[in-house]
């Protein structure tokens, strides 16, 4: 049914029969297997003939529809910078009690 839509990474589709939205993570071609995300962050992988017999439609992506994994990948660079921060600052204590000595 769907094979007019292909599965493209980042893309939003709609299946019409199950009522769902989900977008493409990532298509494996070699082991033809699809891994997509629905709007409740479940992910799930499914093979080429199940991508096949599902009635897809493209769709936007949904509004307020926010990728968490960006966000927590942003968040973990902003607490590696600090982390940073935090062990120059030991380095500096630690020469300080040497001095002391």
């Amino acid at each position: 049914m769907s094979r007019d839509n292909e599965p493209v990474p980042g893309q939003w589709y709609e299946n019409v029969e199950e009522e769902e939205t989900f977008r493409v993570l990532s298509v494996d071609e070699d082991s033809e297997l699809i891994e997509i995300e629905y709007l409740d962050g479940d992910i799930e992988e499914l093979d080429i003939e199940a991508w096949h017999e599902m009635d897809l439609e493209l769709t936007d992506e949904p509004e307020g529809w926010s990728d968490e994994d960006d966000e927590e990948d942003e968040d973990d660079e902003e607490e590696e910078e600090d982390d940073d921060d935090w062990d120059d600052d030991d380095e500096e204590e630690d020469d300080w009690d040497d001095d002391d000595r």
